[in-house]
């Protein structure tokens, strides 16, 4: 009996769409991640990138349990000296709603290169609307 190894070649890859509107952000990054990852085929290999494409909207309707909403922070540094900047959900929210989806999914796929395959696959829109209409994505709810 022979172990089955999948090519990057031979990977067919889907479209998928989710509504993140009421979701929770970790659970919904969560089954985003293993989406990408492709651990949901049974073609999964660990060190080939078997996901498919994810496209999530309504991004700002995302809920936060607990305090995270006024607590969590988001730390940046430009490599200079006394340059970080450390920014609350709160205002991240209201800036960038993207970036608090996209942080929350990136931080729970592979870290290096294979990861940046992966995370490249990931489309997020703040609005209900999205620029792949003509890979004519799926809806997957979770």
């Amino acid at each position: 009996m022979n172990t089955f190894m999948a090519n990057p070649e031979k990977v067919e890859r889907k479209w998928y769409v989710v509504d993140a509107e009421g979701q929770t952000l970790g659970r919904l990054a969560a089954e985003v991640a293993k989406v990408l990852r492709g651990k949901n085929k049974p073609i999964f290999t660990p060190h080939v990138d078997t996901g498919d494409y994810v496209i999530i909207v309504n991004a700002e309707k995302v809920k936060v349990t607990g305090k995270k909403f006024e607590q969590k922070t988001y730390f940046s540094h430009s490599k200079y000296v006394g340059s970080e900047k450390i920014t609350g959900m709160k205002e991240m929210f209201e800036k960038h709603p993207t970036y608090v989806v996209e942080h929350a999914v990136r931080g729970m796929l592979p870290k290096g290169t294979l990861g940046e395959q992966m995370y490249k696959k990931l489309f997020v829109y703040a609005g209900p609307e999205h620029k792949q209409q003509a890979q004519k994505p799926e809806t997957l709810t979770f």
